[in-house]
């Protein structure tokens, strides 16, 4: 599994060091940066596709992403898609959050998972918020979700 850019063009480097490097750069420039993390899916066939993504957002100047997709060919029930969904969001968020604090970066992990209860995703929103909570990470859910809902929803 390797990360890329929006155009297509493969992160070369461990994606912390990618991270980082980034970061660096973007501090340097002056930009305020904030990092978001999501993961969204979709189900075609008998076959899984993910995509997690990690969003540098400039404050009031944009933001850019790098994109990591890979599939799954196990049969799972919606909950288990979500709780896969937040897993795979939360292992990225812990191995950036060192870097993120070194460069006081604030972090938001975001889940596709909708909160009004008449959604289906909305199963898995308990386990999805207390899983990313207790792990220390500020949560987002639909409609705050963008990271996962917009952006992982894209690149999928």
């Amino acid at each position: 599994m390797s990360w890329r850019r929006l155009n297509g063009q493969k992160i070369e480097l461990p994606i912390k060091q990618a991270v980082e490097d980034t970061l660096k750069r973007e501090i340097a420039q002056g930009h305020q940066m904030k990092v978001c993390i999501g993961t969204d899916s979709q189900v075609r066939g008998s076959i899984v596709e993910f995509a997690c993504v990690i969003v540098f957002l400039r404050e009031k100047k944009g933001g850019f992403m790098y994109i990591l997709n890979y599939k799954e060919t196990k049969k799972m029930s919606l909950r288990e898609r979500m709780i896969l969904e937040v897993g795979k969001s939360v292992e990225v968020a812990y191995a950036l959050c060192d870097i993120l604090d070194k460069y006081n970066v604030a972090l938001e992990v975001h889940a596709d998972i909708n909160t009004d209860p008449h959604f289906k995703s909305n199963v898995a929103l308990r386990e999805a918020m207390g899983y990313i909570l207790g792990m220390g990470f500020e949560f987002k859910a639909k409609p705050d979700a963008f990271a996962s809902s917009s952006c992982a929803d894209k690149v999928v």
